[in-house]
């Protein structure tokens, strides 16, 4: 798969805080991607960047193989922001319009059933709008532009369960039949691991953890049993936090374990289960400032 979008020693500094660490990025085309991290890791910074609304202090940003060059706006690229300040005292109808304008990919039927789908007043002016129904406008415009590259900064924010079920269905089905790079940014790692295809984990301005969902899934482990024999089986393992309840610890554990290994704990009374990614997420980050 081609490459669409990449960075290289990418830097970015308020003074004396760096809010941008030396992160490489690299996406390709027609994949969907996570980027995770906890507020203030620089997600928003980053994604400013990515799409030419920020420039680096240091670093590069290869948009199509072209070097992204300071007041650019990437061809191509569709970034839906998390809070848009631009355009609150027009209509849903006349933003639709203007944004319609900047895509040549765009889709006006799709955006009349996304319209449906999220019950959006197309007569509201966006400042009369809920933190959702806003969240929502910028998500029907993140779809309907049918960009190759877009960005959606919080997508789900201010959205309830079954909006945010909506939200994730039709941008899959929309992917499989327009495939294009995706790229989701967001701390909640659960909601989005049954439709990306690779994470970036971002913390305190550098990148955490770059892996496929596959390998995350077969790598994230909580294994519990009494103290000794869990130190023994656990001795060569990456233990992301150890949790003490009396006669027993609970570990979660990040790596590999074999088939062999998981026969042995059988032996030692314990027990591996898997992990749910948000609680992964949770601990992996945890065990970073612990260690600071």
């Amino acid at each position: 798969m081609a490459i669409v979008l990449e960075s290289k020693k990418l830097v970015k500094t308020y003074g004396n805080l760096d809010a941008i660490r030396n992160v490489d990025l690299l996406f390709k085309d027609n994949t969907i991607y996570g980027l995770l991290g906890p507020n203030g890791a620089g997600k928003t910074t980053l994604m400013d960047m990515l799409s030419g609304g920020l420039f680096p202090s240091d670093g590069t940003i290869k948009v199509q193989d072209e070097i992204l060059k300071k007041g650019v706006t990437p061809k191509g690229m569709c970034y839906v922001r998390e809070k848009n300040i631009h355009f609150t005292r027009l209509k849903v109808s006349e933003v639709l319009r203007v944004a319609a304008s900047f895509y040549e990919n765009w889709d006006w039927e799709f955006t009349k059933e996304l319209l449906q789908l999220f019950d959006v007043n197309t007569n509201k002016k966006v400042s009369q709008l809920s933190r959702g129904a806003q969240s929502l406008v910028g998500n029907i415009i993140g779809l309907a532009s049918r960009a190759p590259i877009t960005l959606f900064d919080e997508p789900v924010l201010g959205l309830d369960v079954i909006m945010r079920e909506k939200f994730y269905n039709v941008l899959l089905t929309d992917y499989a039949n327009h495939p294009r790079t995706i790229i989701l940014s967001t701390h909640l790692l659960d909601e989005i691991s049954k439709i990306v295809e690779e994470i970036y984990i971002l913390n305190k301005g550098s990148i955490l953890l770059n892996k496929s969902m596959e390998d995350i899934r077969s790598k994230a482990y909580i294994v519990s049993g009494r103290p000794d024999a869990l130190k023994e089986f656990l001795s060569n393992k990456n233990i992301l936090k150890v949790e003490d309840y009396g006669n027993m610890e609970v570990a979660t554990v990040f790596d590999d374990i074999s088939d062999m290994e998981k026969r042995d704990s059988q032996k030692l009374d314990i027990s591996i289960t898997g992990m749910p990614l948000q609680r992964l997420f949770t601990d992996l980050v945890g065990s970073v400032r612990n260690n600071d």
